[in-house]
């Protein structure tokens, strides 16, 4: 399933916007910012919409949104973990999967459908770390500010791409139109990823230069890399071990925990100018690498 989706939805989308970034150099830069402004609020409302609201979502939600957390206090408190990720984007290609367009569709190939809000939630825990506090990690890194500062945290919250998508929920559920909206903005927010592809295509298109470069692990990407794939969904294992956790929740949970690095971390290095060539290529290579360690997750789970 995870290659019917690499090659049938991802892989024609990433070679438009490969060409495209040949033919237009600034097109990523653009495409990430409307993005971000538009896109990225529609996409939210149309997961929270599609998926509903669940004690079970809201569970693995908060597990997926305080790891990430956990995570990026960790590593930016200890000196030895700052020196091989030094830098947001590195971190939050580490942290943040691709769990909208890969992990859901993987996950309801695999698994009975009962566990689809533990991966939806999930994903949702993912989409709020990065786009409510993504931004504010990567304006602070432009500012050369301290790690935490509250009134730019607040700000950053507030004016998120996220805070805008759940505000538009409130506002929908409020006057009742839920039914009627849930269908209508499922497809525009469909239409966002594939945007959103085009633009990591795009960005690609202006870095590969070699088939070479594709086998290179540079830039401490190979330690990303590891997080991605192999630590984090070891730490979600464990937690869900500690919480007593279902055999199948916990499937749903460490396949989301290990799919490769999110689109998001692309088109927020793109619009913050942030390691925009670190981040496409930390996507590319997880996404490479996850064609093998994603069916291991599975196998070695469930047997």
């Amino acid at each position: 399933m995870f290659i019917y989706k690499l090659f049938i939805d991802i892989i024609p989308f990433l070679l438009l916007g490969y060409f495209i970034g040949k033919i237009r150099p600034s097109a990523s830069e653009k495409i990430s910012q409307s993005l971000i402004k538009f896109g990225i609020p529609i996409s939210v409302m149309g997961l929270l919409l599609k998926a509903g609201i669940s004690i079970d979502l809201i569970h693995s939600a908060v597990l997926a949104f305080i790891t990430i957390a956990f995570f990026i206090i960790i590593i930016n408190s200890a000196a030895p973990l700052k020196s091989i990720l030094p830098n947001y984007s590195l971190q939050l290609a580490g942290l943040i999967g691709n769990t909208s367009f890969l992990g859901i569709p993987i996950a309801i190939a695999l698994l009975p459908t009962d566990t689809i809000n533990f991966t939806i939630g999930f994903d949702l825990g993912t989409t709020m770390f990065s786009w409510i506090f993504g931004p504010y990690l990567l304006q602070t890194a432009n500012a050369n500010n301290t790690f935490l500062n509250i009134k730019k945290l607040l700000l950053s919250i507030f004016n998120s791409p996220a805070s805008r998508g759940i505000i538009g929920v409130l506002i929908i559920y409020l006057f009742g139109l839920e039914n009627i909206m849930e269908n209508f903005l499922w497809i525009p927010a469909r239409f966002v990823i594939y945007l959103a592809i085009i633009a990591v295509g795009a960005r690609l298109g202006l870095i590969i230069k070699s088939k070479k470069m594709i086998y290179e692990f540079k830039d401490n990407i190979k330690y990303s890399l590891l997080l991605k794939l192999f630590i984090l969904p070891g730490f979600i294992y464990t937690m869900c071990r500690v919480f007593n956790y279902q055999e199948l929740e916990t499937t749903a949970l460490v396949l989301q925990a290990g799919t490769p690095s999110a689109i998001s971390t692309i088109l927020l290095a793109e619009a913050y100018k942030k390691h925009r060539e670190l981040a496409a290529k930390t996507l590319l290579k997880t996404t490479i690498v996850s064609i093998a360690t994603i069916p291991l997750i599975f196998l070695v789970i469930n047997y």
